[in-house]
C-alpha cells in the first residue's frame, strides 16, 4: 500500500476536500492513473472538482516527490503514489495495465562502464513490456513485439 494519506498529514500538508480526494483516488498499490481518470474518479466522489485543481494538486504532489510521473508507458503521463520505494513497471501491451516490480539486482549494473560514454550514472529506469494473462488468453498480439 502506498500510504500516500498518511504521508501526506505527516507532513502537515493542508487538506482541502479537494486535495483529499485526489488523495485518495491515488492512495493504494499498483496505481497508475492518468490525470484524466484521476478527474473522473475523483468527480465521482466529489462533484463539483474543477479539472484545474485535480491537475494542480497532481503537479504538487509530484513538486512535493509523493507521487511520480510515469511517462513512456503510453502516451499520456501517469501518476504512481509508490514514490518512496524504488521500483521499476511492468506494462502490458494489450491493454495497457502498469504493475509494480522490484527486480532483483541493481540496474546500473546492466549498463557497461563502455556503454556509459563517460556519464556518472545515477540512476535508471526500467519498463518491461508483455502481456498479462487476460490479454494473452484473450490472444492479444503485442505492438512492440
Amino acid at each position: 500500500m502506498s500510504n500516500l494519506l498518511e504521508r501526506l498529514r505527516g507532513r502537515g500538508w493542508r487538506m482541502t476536500a479537494q486535495r483529499r480526494v485526489v488523495a485518495e483516488v491515488l492512495d493504494g498499490e499498483h496505481i497508475h492513473l492518468t490525470a484524466d481518470e484521476v478527474l473522473a474518479r475523483a468527480t465521482e466522489r466529489l462533484p463539483e472538482i474543477s479539472r484545474a485543481t485535480v491537475y494542480n494538486t497532481l503537479g504538487e504532489l509530484v513538486a512535493l516527490g509523493e507521487v511520480i510521473e510515469v511517462s513512456g508507458v503510453g502516451r499520456a503521463k501517469r501518476y504512481d503514489p509508490n514514490a518512496h520505494r524504488e521500483h521499476q513497471h511492468l506494462v502490458c501491451a494489450g491493454c495497457g495495465t502498469v504493475r509494480d516490480v522490484h527486480p532483483a539486482g541493481d540496474p546500473l549494473d546492466g549498463l557497461p562502464e563502455a556503454e556509459r560514454f563517460g556519464f556518472t550514472v545515477t540512476e535508471a529506469e526500467v519498463t518491461y513490456r508483455g502481456l498479462c494473462p487476460e490479454c494473452e488468453a484473450a490472444g492479444a498480439v503485442a505492438e512492440n513485439s
